[in-house]
């Protein structure tokens, strides 16, 4: 019978729970770029400019239609050859963002396309400048529209995140993997780590939640 052994893992706790700390300081920057990326592609994508429908176009297909794996590999094994080298942590959150980014956009994209046409009518009517009509007729409306989408699409970049282990990131999955060579305590590092992502994505959707009620829970309830 398999004898269970959890004293590396306890040994060694200080090492995992640095590298979750790392895994969410890097998904909240992650997403926080990633929202502006996405605003900008969607209102790219959504405006009367062709060459930026264009541009906006090729970004998202290309990100959504390439795997996460291989867009890292470019950024950082690719990029150097263009002269660009980016540290592993740097280049684990550029290709976050990328990918993030055009994920984000094609919802934030459904999000003000729902905006019915009249609103944005009767918002010029009243004498609202294009950025106020922007920001407060489209983009609120929008944005509490596609909340729950988009907050589960920013999970998932959490979780996707372990990814960035293989170009030795600082990340909860590299500080695993380095533990598990360690000590060969596999299934019982790999079972704290299935908890902690665990841990980690139910404190994610706790606090979206909490900012769901905070900003938008009002409005949409009177």
């Amino acid at each position: 019978m398999y004898q269970f052994n959890f004293q590396p893992v306890l040994a060694n706790l200080d090492l995992l729970i640095h590298g979750a700390w790392l895994t969410v300081k890097l998904s909240l920057m992650a997403m926080m770029l990633g929202l502006i990326v996405s605003v900008l592609g969607a209102v790219a994508k959504t405006s009367g400019i062709r060459p930026l429908r264009w541009v906006a176009d090729i970004y998202v297909e290309v990100i959504r239609n390439t795997p996460f794996l291989v867009q890292i590999f470019f950024i950082f094994f690719g990029l150097p050859a263009a002269g660009i080298s980016l540290s592993p942590n740097v280049a684990a959150l550029v290709a976050l963002v990328v990918n993030v980014g055009a994920y984000g956009t094609e919802i934030i994209r459904t999000g003000i396309e729902s905006i019915p046409r009249g609103q944005v009518e009767a918002g010029r009517a009243l004498g609202l400048s294009p950025v106020q009509i922007f920001r407060y007729v489209i983009m609120v409306p929008a944005l509490r529209n596609i909340y729950p989408s988009l907050t589960s699409q920013f999970i998932y970049l959490m979780l996707t995140s372990s990814v960035v282990s293989v170009i030795s990131a600082n990340d909860l999955a590299a500080a695993g993997a380095d533990l598990s060579a360690r000590t060969f305590a596999n299934f019982e590092i790999y079972l704290v780590l299935t908890i902690m992502y665990f841990l980690l994505a139910l404190g994610f959707s706790t606090l979206f939640a909490g900012i769901r009620r905070i900003f938008f829970s009002y409005p949409a309830s009177r």
